[in-house]
């Protein structure tokens, strides 16, 4: 996405007259969460000023008759109680969830990348929740790719299927990210939502860095597997990869038409 994300973050890109981010926190509040650790690049970050009380802007809306736009304004920072930590270097995304360790007490916690927009009747962390409380364990959301697609996720490797409403869940034995079509273990993707017992943490410190130097969330939950129960929740509704160019674009056009209607 550069050269637009040299000067503003990613999760700031505007879909539909939102940033991504704000999709990703509307949809945790949606699903029950009221608390949301938001990890950042830098302590002053845009995203902080985006959620943060702007009584000067409310009042000029207000004066200026856009009563609809200052309420907008004035909803952001109601929308969950947000707390901020700081990821220095981009050391892969286990390494960022484990940022927000201290902030978070000995329970099970929610992932939400906010590059992946999620549209769906029932939000699709309340299904992980609901999943969760019907096998225990940790919950990956998943879904079926292409062929040709699974080089582009994180994919699972399925034993049989478990308990669950409609026989939505399956229980997850292994996890490759990013492999070639030949050896991928199935054409189950992982889609940038996650419900993690706290026993991840064990498992992000037993997990190596990769070339990059960078610790996967997908290389320590293919650790937690071999000892601990996870489950890959097959979601319902739509799903945008708004980090790339092509779903970003159709993000955009779905969702601006979406809101006219």
């Amino acid at each position: 996405m550069l050269p637009a994300t040299k000067a503003v973050p990613k999760e700031m890109l505007p879909v539909a007259g939102k940033p991504l981010i704000q999709y990703a926190v509307e949809e945790a509040a949606a699903s029950g969460i009221e608390t949301v650790i938001v990890v950042v690049r830098q302590h002053k970050s845009i995203i902080q000023t985006h959620f943060a009380p702007d009584h000067a802007l409310e009042s000029f809306l207000g004066q200026r008759g856009l009563k609809e736009s200052a309420s907008l304004v004035h909803s952001l920072p109601e929308i969950a109680k947000l707390k901020f930590v700081e990821q220095r270097k981009p050391l892969g995304l286990a390494h960022a969830v484990s940022c927000a360790r201290r902030l978070l007490s000995d329970e099970p916690f929610v992932v939400l990348l906010p590059d992946v927009i999620m549209e769906s009747r029932e939000p699709v962390v309340r299904q992980l929740i609901g999943t969760h409380q019907e096998t225990g364990g940790s919950v990956v959301a998943v879904r079926e790719v292409e062929l040709q697609d699974v080089r582009r996720f994180g994919i699972v490797q399925v034993g049989a299927a478990a308990v669950g409403k409609a026989g939505r869940a399956v229980r997850v034995t292994g996890l490759v990210e990013k492999p070639t079509a030949d050896s991928a273990p199935s054409r189950l993707g992982i889609f940038g939502r996650y419900l993690l017992e706290p026993s991840i943490w064990d498992a992000i410190a037993q997990t190596s860095p990769d070339a990059n130097g960078e610790v996967q969330l997908t290389d320590a939950l293919h650790v937690l597997c071999q000892n601990q129960p996870v489950f890959g929740a097959c979601f319902e509704g739509k799903h945008y990869d708004a980090g790339d160019p092509t779903g970003y674009l159709r993000a955009n056009i779905e969702l601006s038409l979406t809101a006219l209607v």
